[in-house]
């Protein structure tokens, strides 16, 4: 099988020697071409020229960030793998494969030989696909923070430890208090919105942060938006938002095809952990059953 493997050289855990090590996992069961990832936003350039091209499957070594953009380059039903190369890799471990680059490689090489794929929905924000996850306000807040921190001497973004710590940060810098300020269409008003695509929404660490667990990759969207966040119910809240327990004070959707959010004033996106800037409104959509993923 003609395989294109997509490696993000600037992910936290790719290295040249779990590269070599993929390669060769790959290689034993697929007719595998090699390209490496030089900017943001060329693997979504690469998944275009490879379903161009004519390559009957595609394989991506990276973090979220390449996840996100190799999806949104995917021209055409070619099935695809995620291989975890990123400080957190949410998608991949979502889905169900291990840690270790390598086992995961050996995963997916097991999948092209049998043909085995996992047909998933994927999420659409403001016509920016998105994997697992997608949000209006606090943690896009969050994940812009982060990426404020920057990069370090190698060219690697900070993990998933520093996410969950950027949310404590954005709560503080609110003085742990927010009021509704946007509009979920047909719900009611909010403070946030987290919409999720499977679960868990993201990890911190080992832990899974599960937010909305009735999620599914399988089905639509789903939506949890705090109505306020308040110094004296954060406990709860905190409590509510981790565990997935209990939706006092929250808005809730499941299986959802669409929803709408129009903001008072212009508030941070976020899309599979990648910064979309601010907008007024984001419009989410269920592509249900989009893509094969090797599974």
């Amino acid at each position: 099988m003609r395989t294109v493997l997509i490696a993000n050289p600037f992910a936290t855990n790719v290295t040249p020697e779990r590269l070599r090590a993929v390669e060769g996992e790959l290689a034993r069961v697929a007719e595998l071409r090699v390209v490496q990832t030089e900017r943001p936003q060329h693997a979504v350039e690469l998944v275009t020229e490879a379903c161009a091209g004519g390559a009957e499957a595609i394989v991506v070594f990276s973090g979220d960030g390449g996840f996100n953009e190799a999806l949104n380059g995917l021209a055409r039903d070619v099935p695809i793998g995620f291989l975890p190369g990123g400080g957190a890799s949410v998608l991949s471990r979502a889905l169900g494969l291990p840690p270790d680059p390598l086992a995961a490689a050996a995963r997916v090489a097991d999948a092209l030989e049998h043909g085995r794929t996992r047909r998933i929905t994927l999420g659409r924000v403001n016509g920016r696909r998105f994997a697992f996850a997608a949000g209006v306000g606090l943690d896009a807040e969050a994940v812009r923070r982060v990426d404020e921190l920057g990069r370090d001497e190698h060219g690697k973004r900070a993990g998933d430890l520093a996410y969950a710590l950027a949310v404590v940060r954005a709560l503080v810098a609110h003085r742990m208090h927010m009021e509704p300020c946007l509009e979920i269409r047909g719900l009611g008003r909010a403070a946030c919105a987290f919409v999720a695509n499977g679960a868990p929404y993201t990890y911190a660490k080992g832990l899974p942060l599960p937010i909305a667990p009735e999620a599914e990759f399988e089905l639509g969207l789903d939506l949890v938006a705090p109505i306020r966040i308040r110094r004296r119910s954060i406990v709860r809240l905190a409590y509510s938002l981790l565990t997935g327990r209990g939706r006092t004070g929250l808005l809730y959707a499941h299986d959802a095809d669409r929803i709408e959010i129009v903001c008072d004033e212009p508030m941070p996106l976020q899309a599979d952990g990648e910064d979309l800037g601010d907008v007024t409104e984001a419009v989410f959509e269920a592509e249900r059953g989009a893509v094969a993923v090797l599974h």
